[in-house]
């Protein structure tokens, strides 16, 4: 049974920095791509940021290009997403997920286990 744990959210002023952090048990985590989505008020939920398994490849939505980034440790089942210079737009909640078996995904669809979520507020 995969089991995703994010934490790390919270209140934060524009051009501040957080980082989330996403702990994943059960099978599979290593051959996985991990993915950080998030979903505002009112909006539908956006990928942010995959990584792949070996963490050769990696994926930036244009809006968190330069101030985001994604990492994890396989020995460690952990995932996470460092972000810099946030803005007000990037107030949402934030998801962690796992697409077991594929190389490269960015489509929600593609991942099939996902985490409870972690409130990210960006105020003045």
């Amino acid at each position: 049974q995969v089991q995703l744990v994010e934490s790390g959210g919270q209140l934060v002023h524009t051009g501040g920095s957080l980082t989330l952090s996403c702990a994943a048990s059960g099978p599979a985590f290593s051959s996985s791509v991990m993915g950080w989505f998030r979903q505002a008020p009112g909006k539908e939920r956006e990928v942010v940021a995959t990584i792949s398994w070996n963490n050769n490849v990696t994926f930036y939505v244009d809006a968190v290009k330069g101030r985001f980034t994604i990492s994890r440790d396989n020995a460690k089942n952990m995932v996470w997403l460092q972000m810099n210079s946030l803005k007000l737009e990037d107030t949402a909640v934030y998801y962690c997920a796992q697409a077991p078996g594929y190389m490269y995904a960015i489509l929600d669809y593609e991942y099939d286990y996902w985490g409870q979520g972690t409130q990210v507020t960006v105020s003045t």
